[in-house]
């Protein structure tokens, strides 16, 4: 699984109160979510990526509640992947169980700059910056949660699997 995007950058300790900021929590909409999206960090955010852009944040990111809101807003805002040092442990589940790819990689967060055009390779955990000619390693998502962000998320994933018995 191959995802290409402009890189939007943040820094350490993102909370989930920054990612879909509480006065929003009244709707599970991803489309209303979605509006939301970073904006106490980036005002005007969501109205300015395109789908298939990428968040490159500091360490800790997704810190704070453990509301699936954050993960759903992001990936409802049409952001492809997020790459962080390291993520909070009930984001990192979150962000995988409503298939949305994160990855781990301290090297690629701290070169990567706003703007920068990256590809990530969730299969190999190959991140290439094309605007530096640059690579980084990040640990590579396994093959099982790839099936899970294939298929959009753990609910569906497995209702496929209870589907075709498997």
């Amino acid at each position: 699984m191959l995802l290409k995007g402009k890189a939007w950058k943040f820094g350490n300790d993102i909370d989930t109160d920054v990612i879909i900021p509480a006065r929003y929590l009244n709707t599970s909409d991803p489309a209303e979510l979605a509006k939301h999206c970073m904006e106490d960090a980036d005002p005007g955010f969501s109205a300015r990526i395109q789908p298939g852009d990428i968040i490159v944040a500091g360490k800790n990111f997704g810190c704070g509640s453990s509301r699936e809101h954050a993960p759903i807003a992001i990936k409802a805002a049409g952001i492809a992947c997020v790459i962080a040092p390291t993520f909070a442990r009930i984001f990192y589940r979150n962000a995988f169980n409503i298939g949305l790819p994160i990855c781990e990689s301290a090297e690629a967060a701290g070169d990567i700059d706003a703007g920068n055009e990256v590809t990530v390779d969730l299969k190999t955990g190959i991140i290439t910056n094309l605007t530096k000619n640059k690579t980084y390693r990040a640990t590579p998502v396994p093959p099982f949660m790839q099936q899970i962000i294939t298929a959009g998320g753990l609910i569906n994933y497995v209702a496929e699997r209870v589907k075709n018995h498997v």
